[in-house]
């Protein structure tokens, strides 16, 4: 098969895996956002892993495995009901990489952009928080992969836009996206696609606060939003304001991973994959993305420093 059919299969096949995520996202119960959460899965010792942590390495704190988490928006993580215990899918995974390491899980809130200085100074073993796989991070940090990466366009219910599937679908809108993220970048690649082709401008669009976000896509200052597509399925279940009209890797043409970011050379990535790598043969990594509608970005097998997306 020619890299170029590769690329589409890749597409229609996320296109297709995207509509059927979103659709069982919409059947989804009320989800645990208790501190204390019992339904999380658990996992036992995984000593092929344990074996693999280096004799001379320090965790920040002896007997637990400190993990940077970004409390913000379900179903990754957010605060529980004490305002002050980090809960979702990411804190979840962080709770079977301690499990198998047989270390106790301690989770630190923090911004997302704190997390990279916070792995490599050591104030953090590890950063779990929908963090892509790229070769400029790969220069930096080693990483464990347990999730694909994928990217969902939200409009408003009453939105006159149909589908947002390839560069061309966004020429004339205005789209609201993270600044420094992925998606950002590839959005930008579009418009100067479409910029070359002459076609209509686009605006972006960037919003701190997601409240505000909100009233901008609602009242129709914006057209769409683009961003994990998990969490805006999550919010769209949730609140019925916003609908799925498009998707692709988060990697777009290539596809992308989702890992669990240490520091470079630290050795505890090779730890951390063969412990993911036990929990997905075992049943509880699936277990636990399920637990929160993730199963469609599930990786068969879990990687140790895969290629990434490439430098800009």
């Amino acid at each position: 098969m020619s890299s170029t059919s590769k690329i589409l299969g890749l597409a229609i096949g996320g296109l297709l895996s995207l509509s059927g995520f979103f659709s069982a996202f919409a059947q989804a119960q009320e989800v645990d956002i208790s501190p204390e959460q019992k339904g999380r899965v658990r996992a036992e010792k995984v000593e092929a892993a344990i074996k693999l942590i280096p004799a001379g390495y320090k965790f920040v704190t002896p007997g637990k495995l400190t993990v940077a988490s970004v409390p913000g928006r379900l179903p990754f993580a957010a605060y529980a009901t004490d305002n002050k215990t980090p809960v979702g899918s990411e804190p979840d995974v962080a709770q079977l990489v301690a499990d198998s390491l047989g270390l106790q899980l301690e989770l630190v809130p923090i911004a997302w952009a704190d997390w990279p200085l916070g792995v490599v100074s050591g104030r953090f073993d590890a950063a779990i928080h929908n963090i892509t796989v790229t070769e400029e991070r790969k220069e930096k940090f080693d990483f464990s992969t347990y999730r694909n990466d994928l990217l969902g366009f939200y409009v408003p219910l009453n939105s006159k836009v149909a589908k947002v599937e390839k560069p061309e679908d966004v020429a004339g809108l205005k789209v609201i996206v993270s600044s420094g993220t992925n998606q950002e970048q590839i959005l930008l690649r579009w418009i100067e696609a479409n910029k070359a082709k002459g076609l209509p401008a686009s605006e972006v669009q960037y919003y701190d606060d997601e409240a505000v976000l909100d009233v901008a896509l609602q009242s129709g200052r914006a057209d769409a939003y683009l961003g994990p597509n998990a969490t805006s399925a999550f919010k769209a279940a949730k609140e019925q304001k916003t609908k799925f009209v498009g998707g692709f890797s988060g990697g777009w043409p290539q596809t992308a991973e989702i890992a669990v970011a240490t520091k470079k050379g630290s050795g505890l990535a090779d730890a951390i994959t063969v412990a993911l790598n036990e929990q997905i043969k075992g049943g509880s990594y699936g277990k636990a993305l399920a637990r929160w509608s993730l199963s469609a970005e599930a990786v068969k097998e879990a990687r140790t420093n895969p290629p990434g997306l490439p430098k800009k």
